[in-house]
């Protein structure tokens, strides 16, 4: 399996970084900064390291500063409105833009790129598939209903974002919640594997 090659070491560390970000989201719903900021900016100089052809391209593939910085605008972006409106902490946005950066470094530019959009869209698949789980087992259907009818109302009766996310954070100790690092650290790593065949 090529993810037990010392030439991917950078898969390694950015798959113990989401393994960790996980675990710690798991346990106390919260990503810390002291985790993802180290993340986000390592790989920022891993992309500045191969620009200087120190880094770690393999088979030549390899971005630099700037496929790892584009990496870490395509993580923001993709969680950044689900945030907006009070879905999501902001640790979970964080921990897919430190994913961003390594991916973007390590694979560059356009494939980086898609590897961390369609990884995004596999841990939204995740996500989905444990919290009808976590429906199914708790068998709250008629709260969970409810939830469902006042998120959505909120996005066609407010006023603008921080009125839905004002809402959203009022709501929340009503809510049995999802820390939301499982599953992207999940589809994030499934979509690794099933896509290199690690």
């Amino acid at each position: 399996m090529r993810l037990f090659t010392p030439e991917y070491w950078p898969i390694h560390v950015i798959c113990v970084g989401m393994i960790a970000a996980a675990v710690i989201d798991w346990w106390k719903f919260k990503v810390p900064n002291k985790l993802t900021f180290p993340l986000i900016v390592s790989g920022w100089v891993l992309g500045l390291a191969n620009n200087f052809g120190l880094g770690a391209g393999v088979d030549g593939i390899g971005g630099g500063i700037g496929s790892a910085l584009a990496g870490t605008c395509v993580g923001m972006g993709l969680l950044l409105p689900v945030y907006a409106i009070g879905g999501m902490g902001a640790g979970d946005v964080k921990m897919t833009m430190g994913f961003g950066s390594w991916i973007g470094a390590f694979f560059g530019m356009p494939d980086g790129l898609w590897i961390i959009f369609w990884a995004f869209c596999a841990g939204t698949i995740v996500g989905g598939v444990i919290a009808l789980v976590m429906i199914v087992l708790r068998g709250n259907y008629m709260q969970n209903a409810s939830h469902v009818r006042e998120i959505v109302g909120d996005m066609f009766q407010s006023t603008g974002v921080g009125e839905i996310a004002d809402k959203a954070n009022r709501r929340r100790p009503r809510w049995h919640r999802l820390p939301y690092g499982v599953p992207l650290c999940i589809g994030f790593l499934g979509y690794l594997f099933y896509l290199h065949g690690f």
